[in-house]
């Protein structure tokens, strides 16, 4: 198979690597034609230190080699998503597979990845969601990690799962793209979150009271939106939310410690010097919690201290200080 990785930045180049460690032909395209440039001269990508990039990876500029792909990969930040998916547009062909690997949701039109990708291509190919548990950083080293390949259509979900799994990465499939892409792009908000209160000094205790509570609230959104409640427990769900707000990988997770620690949001994101994602699902999120009517505390919380600079102690006192509920939000309606 020929593959075409589009992004290369962390994400899309250690995935780029998984595609040629299983014998694909694979390109790894970057906007930047010297940053193109160098990554041939050196092979090796700054943001995967120490990884070398074998001779057999081909690294471009040309979009227009898109055309020759059958797997088109789209690693790009979610800001860049749409303007990539039209440069490629006129050289896609629907027998392609298109596989969206960017966790976010769109500002402004609130769309999931893969919905941006179908209005940008004319929704000629089949598109797949490739998420879960991942750092970059780990799998440009071959350390064992798992995924979920999410789309509705069974065999093309399958053929992602064939194309990137290995001996070291585990693809499983699910039909419910809806909760695997929302479950990407949520988790990152909860991982400011978590941050936030590492940056304040508390420990775990608070941490796992952020997490399981959060899990409720996306699992919420998720299936008010269309998604399955399970998907929100498996790998894209509740596994990238671990990974996500424990692992100083996590660039959501290094900002919200710098906010805990008195730092503006914009001043913590200019020096984490990387695209920190949860800062616009933060937004996207409070907009869809609003449309739909689904009560999302903690991300209210994480959106206030990030877009109204509400002290974060403050928004502590809200959270543990709101009305009594039962746990399970089933009230006491149990089965004999």
């Amino acid at each position: 198979m020929k593959a075409m990785v589009l992004g290369s930045g962390g994400w899309g180049t250690a995935l780029a690597l998984l595609l040629c460690d299983n014998g694909h032909a694979v390109s790894l395209w970057s906007h930047n034609p010297e940053k193109a440039e160098a990554m041939r001269k050196t092979r090796e990508n700054p943001l995967l230190s120490g990884v070398p990039l074998p001779e057999e990876l081909e690294i471009v500029s040309d979009i227009a080699l898109t055309a020759e792909a059958d797997l088109v990969v789209f690693a790009t930040p979610s800001f860049a998503l749409r303007e990539t998916a039209r440069r490629a547009a006129p050289y896609l062909r629907p027998e392609q597979t298109l596989v969206s690997v960017t966790k976010g949701i769109e500002r402004d039109t609130n769309l999931r990845m893969s919905e941006v990708l179908r209005q940008e291509t004319g929704d000629i190919c089949k598109v797949v969601s490739l998420s879960g548990p991942s750092h970059a950083e780990e799998v440009g080293r071959r350390l064992p990690t798992g995924c979920v390949a999410a789309c509705p259509d069974e065999k093309s979900a399958c053929l992602v799962q064939d194309a990137f799994m290995n001996g070291v990465f585990r693809v499983y499939t699910s039909p419910d793209i809806v909760g695997v892409e929302l479950s990407a792009a949520l988790k990152n908000i909860i991982a400011l979150g978590c941050g936030i209160s590492d940056g304040m000094g508390y420990q775990d205790n608070t941490k796992a009271l952020i997490m399981t509570r959060a899990m409720a609230e996306i699992a919420r959104l998720g299936e008010k939106l269309g998604g399955d409640r399970l998907t929100f427990g498996g790998l894209a769900g509740m596994g990238d939310l671990i990974v996500t707000c424990t692992s100083m990988h996590s660039r959501n997770r290094r900002a919200g410690i710098l906010i805990g620690q008195g730092e503006s949001a914009q001043q913590a994101m200019k020096e984490v010097g990387a695209v920190v994602e949860g800062y616009y699902a933060a937004l996207s999120v409070e907009q869809l919690a609003q449309r739909e009517g689904v009560e999302m505390p903690i991300c209210h919380c994480v959106y206030e201290v990030l877009y109204h600079g509400k002290p974060a102690r403050d928004v502590v006192g809200e959270l543990m200080n709101r009305s009594r509920k039962e746990e399970s939000g089933r009230g006491w309606q149990y089965p004999n």
